[in-house]
């Protein structure tokens, strides 16, 4: 088997499960480097990575796939690196948001919509991690049903925001604990321990009163599923939860769809698990979603408020298939249809 040399910018809280997934899934390398802002040696689980400074497109010659972590401190490092990288020929799979909707960028969710792949430019994107985690389930029923509407409501995990917010949470978790003062939050604009906020990003300049992350959900669904047609309003919540999102989704099709039939679909369609009992309370949460590969769906039930609607609910990794996963499914796909 062909193995290949694989680079990793930022050694975040993505790029760290960026180098475990590789080890765990088994992922052909034969070489494995980190660029960061410092030359050093990180320990991932008791194995060593080396860590170099990028400085240009020469460092990623000899490279065949560079992972851009895209966590809040590697932020726009694909902008300044991202084409450097492709134009010596490693293939750049993007985990920030800077070239999503970049006409010339496929943005790719493997079981979704592989065929966009080939019209890479050696530059692909991985998708926000709501979007990943709501569309593994809906774009089956998408086609089965098709997706006119989609209302959703997002409770979304801090680590999303990084290794800093992991830690900001933590401590305020523990001083509350503790009945200590609270420390003063750095990382959102609220306290986050015992709290919802509702914003992740900054307004949109052209959405005004919506959020940056609220106008991704739409755009990005728009361009995955290829259907300009589709729309989708959504509240994007930050929760006091370590890992996983978790969202709610009210979705009007054009045709009828039973919740029966979207129960069979979706427990015959690749990446998804359902979890769909309230008699016996069985439904998704974020802890039993951390570390799986699949997106848990549940609560499927019919929406009676609009013709051919259903509601459901969906946790998923988004550490996992929300960034690290995806972006490793990616490189995998395109291996296998002998784009590598």
């Amino acid at each position: 088997m062909k193995k290949y040399n694989v680079c990793m910018v930022g050694i975040g809280a993505v790029g760290t499960e960026i180098v475990r997934l590789l080890r765990k899934r088994n992922f052909p390398m034969a070489k494995l480097t980190a660029f960061a802002r410092s030359e050093r040696t990180e320990m991932i689980d008791g194995l060593p990575v080396e860590v170099k400074v990028a400085t240009g497109p020469e460092s990623f010659r000899g490279y065949d796939f560079a992972f851009f972590a895209g966590t809040e401190g590697a932020k726009g490092a694909s902008k300044t690196l991202g084409w450097e990288a492709a134009s010596v020929g490693c293939t750049v799979i993007d985990n920030g948001d800077d070239f999503r909707m970049d006409p010339r960028v496929p943005l790719c969710i493997p079981e979704i919509n592989p065929e966009a792949l080939r019209a890479n430019q050696n530059f692909v994107s991985n998708p926000n991690c709501s979007t990943a985690i709501a569309l593994m389930p809906l774009y089956a029923l998408h086609k089965e049903a098709g997706i006119k509407r989609i209302v959703c409501c997002t409770y979304q995990a801090v680590s999303g925001a990084g290794a800093a917010a992991i830690r900001e949470l933590a401590d305020e978790t523990r001083a509350w604990a503790a009945g200590e003062p609270m420390p003063e939050h750095k990382v959102f604009p609220a306290q986050i321990a015992f709290n919802v906020v509702a914003q992740i990003g900054s307004e949109s300049k052209d959405m005004p009163g919506y959020t940056s992350e609220e106008v991704k959900l739409g755009r990005e669904t728009r361009k995955i599923l290829g259907d300009d047609s589709i729309q989708v309003v959504s509240t994007c919540v930050r929760v006091p939860v370590f890992n996983s999102h978790s969202e709610a989704l009210h979705v009007e099709f054009h045709r009828p769809l039973s919740p029966e039939r979207a129960r069979e679909i979706l427990s015959h369609t690749p990446g998804v698990k359902v979890l769909d009992d309230l008699a016996a309370s069985e439904f998704p949460t974020p802890i039993a979603a951390t570390g799986h590969y699949d997106a848990f769906v549940g609560r499927i039930r019919k929406d009676p408020t609009v013709e051919n609607g259903l509601s459901l609910f969906v946790s998923g990794d988004n550490i996992w298939k929300g960034a690290a996963q995806n972006a490793i499914q990616i490189a995998e796909k395109m291996i296998e249809m002998g784009l590598k």
